[in-house]
């Protein structure tokens, strides 16, 4: 009988020599920390930069756009998940950035 009750004899990832890869090692989760707290103290250095709205804000939202795709990618395991669910992850950040931009637009915060 196999290892795993729903795969047939012969056919688990012993049986074929692929090793199933279930996220980051203890060195790439330290490297991601330390990517991640300095885009951190780059978002708080530029808030207190005194650069005008219309400036600051992309530049927050990109810094922040990172951090997400590295958040998710590595910390919610997406980047060793199906395909499909880095697809729904996507279009909802399409979405969000939509209606994010939609928002600064009304308010006329570029022109700040």
């Amino acid at each position: 009988m196999s290892a795993h009750a729903s795969e047939p004899a012969g056919h688990g990832p012993a049986a074929t020599g692929h090793r199933a890869h279930h996220g980051p090692t203890p060195k790439e989760y330290v490297r991601i920390f330390l990517i991640l707290a300095t885009l951190t103290s780059i978002e708080i250095w530029l808030s207190y930069s005194g650069i005008r709205a219309g400036v600051l804000i992309p530049m927050l939202f990109v810094a922040a756009l990172l951090k997400f795709v590295l958040v998710v990618a590595y910390f919610m395991h997406l980047k060793y998940d199906s395909r499909r669910y880095a697809r729904f992850f996507v279009m909802g950040l399409a979405g969000a950035f939509t209606l994010y931009l939609i928002v600064l637009i009304t308010f006329k915060v570029f022109l700040r």
